[in-house]
């Protein structure tokens, strides 16, 4: 009898602890970059990419269905001490705009009677490692030339350069020789098609205003010329009609 009754407090000790160790926090961030990159980091993981950067925060609590729980999404700069922002919500979304290194955390309670678990400064000094997510140095490039030709599909659009990074604000014009606006775009993956109000503009230099504003307070103004040609085929040359 002695020997059931310790089997079963063993089973009881063991079906506990299989029950507290189910007790935990798993944060995750998804992303998507200004430059159309997504992914998915757990706690710990690096990653550095263009602005304007969202992020998706999900803090995926495991056992504390019957708990009462607070949340606190700590968002901080590298080098500065105290968070710039702080979400109070289980999973929240934020778009990154700010040019550096941003330290996350979760930090989260969970109380029960006179239960408490806590994932504060102490879990996320020594147990897990902050995210930590770079936002790039801003670049913006444009090119002279673009070939709006019927032959391919090529360089059809007049656009920024692939290479621009972390531009958070954007605005272009296009002006023909005389200085009549043809077109205006207001984000750097935009452009135009050679088009005034629906009819091919003629073979030509054109002129492109672009005035912009990058995550870490660059500023870019860039005035050039724009030359359309249509009669040019890609697959008929070797140089590239982009610089």
């Amino acid at each position: 009898m002695r020997h059931i009754i310790y089997n079963i407090l063993l089973m009881s000790l063991a079906l506990t602890a299989v029950q507290v160790s189910a007790q935990s926090i798993d944060p995750t961030i998804t992303y998507r970059d200004g430059s159309g990159e997504e992914g998915s980091l757990a706690a710990g993981d690096t990653y550095n990419g263009s602005a304007p950067m969202k992020l998706t925060c999900t803090a995926n609590p495991s056992g504390y269905d019957d708990w009462t729980s607070t949340y606190e999404w700590r968002f901080t700069i590298e080098g500065e001490d105290a968070p710039y922002l702080i979400r109070y919500e289980q999973d929240t979304e934020y778009t990154l705009t700010r040019g550096g290194s941003h330290k996350i955390v979760c930090y989260a309670t969970f109380t029960k009677g006179d239960m408490r678990d806590e994932y504060t400064e102490e879990y996320w000094s020594y147990d897990v490692q902050p995210f930590s997510i770079g936002v790039e140095s801003s670049k913006l490039e444009m090119p002279n030339i673009f070939t709006p030709n019927n032959g391919d599909d090529y360089n059809n659009i007049y656009r920024a350069k692939p290479t621009y990074k972390s531009i958070v604000e954007f605005r272009a014009i296009i002006f023909n020789r005389w200085g009549t606006k043809l077109y205006e775009w207001h984000d750097p993956a935009g452009g135009w098609d050679g088009k005034y109000k629906g009819r091919d503009m003629p073979q030509g230099v054109y002129f492109v205003l672009v005035n912009a504003k990058g995550a870490d307070g660059r500023t870019f103004t860039i005035k050039r010329d724009v030359n359309l040609i249509r009669d040019y085929n890609q697959t008929s040359s070797s140089t590239t009609p982009s610089e």
